[in-house]
């Protein structure tokens, strides 16, 4: 592709990888928006990030020819796929998953009971954020191997920028969901008021039953967004508690600050790098001119650090006003599991906190940060004290 602009950075490079965070504020202070021949119009700032948000009509999210259900699409089309699948996060849904997430953490903290030493990233993030997905989906823990590593290599297919592989990877999902949907026709599926995948096979959008392929796009969305996500999200509180133990003990001593810390150090460190849009006119975006048609990087860590809306950004702080949080996004794509991830994170921090009477980082084992499209850690090993 031939550069439109000329290139301010490139997302590859190893010195972004090495410290993604820190390479993303330094483009927010001296661009704002950057442009690169990989990403494109990269916009770091918080007041342009949401702008953007705000404005469905300037900037699309209709960025790709496989149309994501429904995070790909614009109103009104939008509209009535967003319908149908804000249900699924309601609060007694979300209330109904809570034993089974809780069952889960406490089955991946047993298997590792005793252990001084642990690599918590493989061994409990990950595994967690796949079982609860299979759970909310009614899918068998059976293949949390095949989706861990589904996950794996689409990222490693994002950062080289293969289509031939991303295209094989949506055709493996396609038939995983494919087969499922199968199952449950021979077999006999649960009540749909029981399981996700049941409830999808007999939903009508404008009147129309939702296509297998549709299903299929609706779940490849929740499970790329939510396993990766909260896997990475895992990761960064434990991390960040590790090398705050004051915080460790005050938490454990006020649970009731639980929730509103989650959303500070996710702020600090966010878990999902990036989401695109694409110009539908011309646009004047933080001093640049983006012509129609370009592709727009939104890059949620660095807006969340932005100093011009968040007082001494890097640093850990209660009280911020929530509003000015984007980790969930805003206006009319914001997320529709925000309420399923902030239990899941909750259930998740308070296991750790009551299994574990202090973590640490281990001296001379530093933290192996994830590389783009992944934020987190790659390999994360705590020292322990079993409460």
């Amino acid at each position: 592709m031939t550069a439109i602009a000329p290139t301010d950075w490139d997302p590859r490079a190893d010195a972004v990888q090495r410290d993604q965070i820190a390479a993303y504020d330094r483009l927010r202070e001296q661009h704002g928006v950057a442009y690169s021949d990989m990403l494109q119009w990269s916009v770091f700032g918080h007041a342009e990030l949401r702008r953007i948000l705000l404005d469905p009509q300037r900037f699309s999210s209709a960025v790709s020819a496989h149309v994501a259900v429904p995070n790909g699409m614009d109103p009104p089309e939008h509209t009535a796929w967003r319908r149908l699948i804000e249900p699924y996060f309601a609060a007694q849904r979300v209330d109904a998953l809570r034993p089974a997430c809780e069952r889960v953490a406490a089955q991946l903290l047993q298997g590792l009971q005793g252990c001084a030493t642990l690599e918590l990233a493989q061994r409990f993030a990950l595994p967690f954020a796949v079982r609860i997905q299979c759970a909310f989906l009614g899918w068998p823990e059976t293949l949390e191997g095949e989706l861990s590593g589904w996950i794996a290599q689409h990222h490693r297919a994002v950062l080289a920028q293969d289509r031939a592989a991303l295209a094989a990877l949506g055709a493996q999902f396609e038939a995983l969901v494919a087969r499922l949907l199968a199952e449950r026709r021979a077999h006999g599926a649960a009540p749909p008021q029981d399981d996700v995948m049941a409830s999808l096979m007999q939903a009508r959008v404008d009147g129309q039953p939702v296509s297998e392929q549709a299903i299929a796009s609706i779940v490849r969305n929740w499970t790329v967004g939510e396993i990766g996500t909260i896997a990475a999200a895992v990761g960064i509180l434990a991390e960040w508690l590790a090398r705050h133990p004051g915080w460790q003990a005050r938490l454990r001593a006020e649970p009731a600050l639980q929730a509103e810390a989650i959303e500070e150090i996710l702020r600090l460190h966010g878990p999902l790098v990036a989401n695109r849009r694409v110009a539908t006119c011309p646009v004047h975006l933080g001093g640049r001119e983006v012509p129609a048609g370009g592709r727009i990087t939104l890059h949620w860590t660095s807006a969340l650090r932005d100093p011009r809306v968040f007082e001494e950004a890097g640093t850990f702080r209660l009280g911020r006003d929530p509003q000015d949080n984007l980790l969930y996004g805003a206006g009319i794509h914001v997320c529709p599991g925000a309420p399923l991830a902030r239990m899941e994170l909750h259930v998740a921090l308070h296991a750790m906190l009551a299994a574990w009477a202090d973590m640490a980082l281990v001296a001379g084992d530093a933290p192996v940060p994830a590389h783009y499209p992944a934020m987190g850690f790659a390999r994360l090993p705590l020292q322990v004290r079993w409460a």
